[in-house]
């Protein structure tokens, strides 16, 4: 009887520990993300700060579509990720992007991050930012959580 009661005692200790340790999987859906860098891999290019992060965002649906703000553009695309072990990283697509086609100002950055968005492959969650990897390690944009997004 009393080894009976030291297993059920070990048992519940292991699933204490299992549960305390495991915190859960970061997940995109539902979330927003505001764009603060695109990096490079060429170094002629380096990276980019974006001026205004307000201006680029995206939000990834449970209803697995994303809506897009490209400065002064608005765009929708089916998004699919494929998580890995921790959940954390793993693969990331974007399906077309339907966008509006509206002419934004010379010094923006529109252009460059609707072409990288087509090219997005990948996705790691580190701390507060979302890094999206692009296509045969071309670059990564890098997004912080979208101002309702923030604790």
């Amino acid at each position: 009887m009393r080894s009976l009661g030291a297993v059920a005692c070990a048992a519940l200790a292991l699933v204490s520990c299992a549960s305390a340790d495991s915190t859960p999987a970061p997940r995109l859906d539902g979330t927003s993300w505001e764009l603060v860098t695109l990096q490079s891999m060429d170094d002629d290019q380096g990276t980019t700060a974006v001026p205004d992060p307000n201006r680029y965002t995206v939000t990834f649906g449970a209803d697995g579509r994303a809506m897009f703000r490209i400065d002064c553009n608005r765009g929708s695309a089916t998004w699919e990720a494929t998580p890995g072990a921790t959940g954390a990283s793993g693969q990331l697509t974007f399906g077309p992007i339907a966008s509006t086609r509206m002419a934004c100002p010379p010094s923006t950055i529109d252009q460059e991050v609707s072409r990288a968005l087509g090219f997005v492959r990948g996705y790691l969650i580190e701390g507060d930012h979302l890094h999206l990897s692009l296509l045969a390690d071309a670059g990564i944009l890098t997004w912080e959580p979208a101002e309702e997004g923030k604790p």
